[in-house]
């Protein structure tokens, strides 16, 4: 049976890109059927990246049917699964968030979770000197991961490894990162299309604290202003996709890339609170700016309070 192979729910670039990846290794390099799948439609970013390197964009599955071959990739986090994985047969994890349990396998398999910025930066090293290898094709979409999860090596969830890796890849593609990745979030930007409702969920997470639960969504953009602009009406539909989604508030931080800050909308006291409690900022109004914050992973779910 081919391997599927998949990230998380609400796919970034990284959960696009590295399915790919890895999918073109086991393929070509090992000799095993594998397939890159989608669990949604790929965020603006993403989609810019198949298109540049001419990738068909991968099936979008909804669930896995029992004894399924699966690899995941870029999580490990049940909640952002399909909800059969427990029945797949998962053969191998390669991520680098925090281990959050409640995965079950059919058997023993390899687990890579280490801590760099980006799934793509862990999978150029596992595959060691067959690395060079790589069509560039698949160099260009490795190279986009870890540009995007870095935010061109703003985020604090950098490592000098990414930075080495993406260096790299972009000598060996004869590509400026400075105006690479400036195409990249000019992509990721572009959000005008999209309702309020699919705005909150493009990158977003599921996370609890102390029995609440939220919706953390991120957009990062170096147009801050095309969402800001639209705070009233996506204050709005917050409350709506907090009922559709089972959760108590959702949280959406606005990431202006280029300026390392976030803001974050503050629709009610409860996210005031929190403002106050996790990042020490006093919201007055219906936002609050809060210098330095980047990374979701790094700094926003950790310091959550409520």
């Amino acid at each position: 049976m081919t391997v599927q192979i998949f990230g998380h729910k609400s796919p970034d670039t990284d959960s696009t890109g590295s399915p790919i990846v890895w999918s073109w290794y086991l393929n070509e390099v090992k000799g095993v059927a594998a397939a890159p799948k989608l669990l949604g439609e790929p965020n603006t970013e993403a989609a810019f990246m198949l298109e540049r390197w001419d990738f068909e964009k991968p099936e979008i599955i909804t669930d896995v049917e029992d004894g399924t071959p699966v690899v995941i990739v870029d999580t490990n986090n049940p909640a952002e699964l399909p909800a059969n994985i427990n029945g797949a047969d998962v053969q191998a994890i390669i991520d680098h968030h925090k281990l959050v349990g409640g995965l079950e396998t059919k058997g023993p398999i390899d687990i890579t979770i280490r801590p760099l910025a980006c799934t793509a930066t862990i999978m150029y090293d596992l595959m060691g000197d067959d690395a060079a290898k790589m069509p560039e094709a698949i160099k260009g979409a490795a190279l986009t991961c870890i540009l995007s999860d870095t935010l061109e090596f703003r985020s604090p969830t950098t490592t000098d490894h990414d930075r080495a890796i993406a260096e790299k890849l972009a000598a060996e593609l004869g590509l400026n990162i400075a105006d690479y990745a400036a195409e990249m979030f000019a992509a990721k930007s572009d959000v005008s299309s999209f309702s309020d409702a699919e705005l909150i969920r493009m990158d977003s997470k599921e996370y609890e604290v102390d029995g609440t639960k939220f919706r953390v969504s991120v957009l990062e953009t170096t147009a801050p202003s095309v969402v800001l602009d639209r705070k009233a009406s996506i204050m709005e539909s917050m409350t709506a996709v907090a009922t559709e989604d089972g959760v108590d508030q959702v949280l959406l931080f606005v990431v202006d890339i280029l300026n390392e800050e976030a803001t974050l909308l503050v629709p009610n006291d409860l996210v005031k609170t929190v403002a106050k409690k996790s990042f020490d900022a006093d919201a007055s109004g219906d936002a609050v700016v809060l210098p330095g914050i980047m990374s979701r992973k790094k700094q926003i779910i950790p310091n959550l309070k409520v």
